[in-house]
């Protein structure tokens, strides 16, 4: 299974645009000789497929109506997590004046990892890319909300396995958000290189503590497929603990939305090809069950 693992990037590499539409380019281009309009048709096929594979009009409509994320937590959901995480809050406070120890917390906010940079030039140590900055940047900011503790999930990843020698994502975001935020996570997953790994471990370690209801943290575009991991992770721990099944509150954030200019949405941009490749990517993701 690890091995068959090991060659996911490689084979999601080749499945992604734009790799798709430049063997189609190749292949039309080699037919217009000896088979004119077949090839012409194909060339072109290719070429419409570069163009509408880069453009962030694209990207939105996989986002709507292939990938469907839940809507952003922000709302209803909200003001009851921050009510529950008031009302536990003043629960540790009695404990501590008490001399007890402080219960364990009902609700935890897991951050899903996005890789990592294995030494940033000017930091001069590992660092985290963009989207789990973001990421973990709105699992802060969720705590702070709420007052529920944080934590996230990521080892190192498939692409990355063979070659890295240094921490795991979520330590690097645990020195991130120490650093950076002045936050402490409580929880550290380190073992998963992938998606369902993330759900199966940070399940495991936080229900195993107590935790009835996971937070779950992730970009909008990868939320479809990691709530589904998570809540099968979820499920296999309660039949295995015999225990009810954890509840799963998505938390996505980064949604794609419109252009303000709708001319421009048509128009091929390297965020534009980078969001397309990503939908893909987690359609076929949900398609092959991963």
């Amino acid at each position: 299974m690890q091995d068959l693992g090991a060659w996911k990037p490689l084979i999601g590499a080749l499945l992604l645009p734009p790799v798709p539409w430049l063997v189609l380019v190749l292949v039309g281009a080699r037919l217009i000789l000896p088979r004119r309009n077949l090839g012409f048709f194909i060339l072109l096929l290719g070429v419409v497929g570069l163009w509408m594979g880069s453009c962030s009009g694209t990207a939105l409509w996989l986002q709507d109506q292939v990938l469907r994320p839940p809507p952003a937590l922000l709302g209803e959901t909200q003001d009851r997590l921050t009510a529950e995480g008031r009302a536990y809050a003043q629960r540790v406070a009695l404990a501590t004046r008490q001399g007890r120890t402080p219960p364990s917390p009902s609700v935890g906010i897991m951050v899903l990892g996005a890789g990592l940079v294995p030494r940033a030039p000017e930091y001069g140590v590992a660092d985290l890319p963009h989207y789990f900055a973001e990421r973990l940047r709105y699992g802060v900011w969720l705590g702070r909300q709420t007052g529920w503790p944080v934590g996230a999930s990521g080892g190192v990843g498939w692409a990355q396995k063979e070659v890295q020698i240094g921490p795991a994502e979520a330590e690097v975001a645990g020195r991130v958000a120490q650093l950076a935020y002045g936050v402490p996570l409580r929880w550290i997953e380190k073992s998963s290189v992938d998606t369902r790994g993330n759900a199966a471990a940070s399940v495991a370690m936080l229900a195993d503590q107590g935790v009835t209801e996971i937070v779950l943290v992730t970009d909008a575009f990868h939320m479809p497929r990691a709530r589904r991991a998570f809540e099968q992770a979820a499920a296999a721990w309660a039949a295995r603990a015999g225990k009810p099944v954890p509840t799963i509150t998505p938390a996505p954030m980064k949604f794609w939305g419109k252009d303000a200019n709708p001319v421009l949405a048509w128009m091929p941009s390297g965020a534009g090809m980078a969001n397309v490749r990503m939908a893909c990517h987690e359609w076929l993701g949900l398609l092959a069950g991963s």
